[in-house]
């Protein structure tokens, strides 16, 4: 069996490095998705469940504030309608922190 030359050797050892780079790509893009789902869960989670109502309604104010800066994407902001365009006669996520002023005329 005829041994491998070093040039071979050094192209066997890139390739297997390549292929391991790309592992760690994948890796860390499945971390970084995990993180970003787990944040939103909790996010939601809150909107949806929080009894200071206070709390809640800042994150919501906080979300419609900021939500319209960061999506570029029409496909994008559809997604969070329910958050960017409230319904005032039903609490729900998007007006959570407006209950108070739900059925006196002010608005959201």
């Amino acid at each position: 069996m005829a041994r491998k030359t070093i040039g071979e050797r050094l192209s066997q050892l890139e390739a297997q490095r390549k292929t391991l780079q790309i592992r760690l790509s994948k890796q860390e893009r499945a971390i970084d998705t995990r993180r970003k789902v787990l944040i939103g869960a909790l996010v939601l989670h809150r909107l949806e469940n929080d009894r200071d109502v206070q709390f809640a309604g800042g994150i919501a104010e906080w979300l419609r504030r900021e939500l319209p800066k960061f999506l570029t994407r029409d496909g994008d902001r559809d997604l969070f309608d329910d958050l960017l365009k409230p319904q005032l006669h039903e609490p729900s996520r998007g007006n959570i922190g407006n209950v108070g002023n739900v059925g006196n005329g002010s608005a959201v």
